[in-house]
């Protein structure tokens, strides 16, 4: 579904302004690659923050609570 969006959206950007829409066309996978590190960095940071929750709810787990 959300790729036919994209068409139906690039579609309409072709037909209003094709300059436009080409130059999307080679850009995208240059900002693509370019936003390759801060994908590396967001999954870094969700895991480090994933670790930090089960460091800080260990006691509690130990405990026997669990939750619902």
């Amino acid at each position: 579904m959300r790729f036919l969006i994209v068409v139906l959206l690039w579609a309409i950007l072709i037909c209003l302004c094709w300059p436009l829409a080409l130059l999307f066309i080679f850009l995208w996978p240059i900002l693509w690659i370019l936003s390759i590190p801060f994908r590396i960095a967001g999954v870094a940071l969700h895991a480090m923050l994933a670790l930090v929750g089960a460091v800080l709810f260990l006691p509690a787990r130990l405990a026997g609570y669990r939750r619902p």
